[in-house]
């Protein structure tokens, strides 16, 4: 499960990376805790961190169940590919609310492939 555990560690170091940018974004904007909106700058950052826990939740689980029962090496490539998406969606949602889609497209593609394919290896007894 080598693979599974680096692309976990991947994953998290890059939520992680987002937590800071919003602390970051705060301070520049002027948004002070519990606030979340007056800003439209620090609101797109702020959006990338929260919907990169929404993702987070159907990604994580899904990888350690397609790592177990299908192939740790093949998680782990998809788990980076992940990570790659969720930087891409980063960088077009920071850059403009409008571009989004093809690092949230991959994000959630990923997500899926992983959901299905650990699903049906749990249903073949794979292991």
């Amino acid at each position: 499960m080598r693979f599974t555990i680096l692309a976990t560690f991947a994953a998290l170091l890059t939520y992680c990376w987002f937590l800071l940018k919003v602390g970051q974004a705060r301070k520049k904007f002027g948004i002070d805790a519990p606030k979340t909106t007056g800003n439209a700058d620090f609101e797109r950052v702020f959006r990338v961190q929260q919907n990169t826990v929404e993702q987070m939740v159907l990604f994580l689980p899904s990888l350690w169940i397609f790592g177990f029962y299908v192939s740790d090496i093949l998680a782990g490539l998809l788990g980076l590919g992940w990570t790659a998406a969720r930087a891409l969606y980063a960088a077009e949602y920071y850059a403009d609310a409008k571009t989004r889609g093809p690092g949230a497209a991959l994000t959630f593609l990923i997500g899926i492939v992983l959901l299905v394919g650990g699903t049906i290896g749990a249903l073949l007894g794979g292991v």
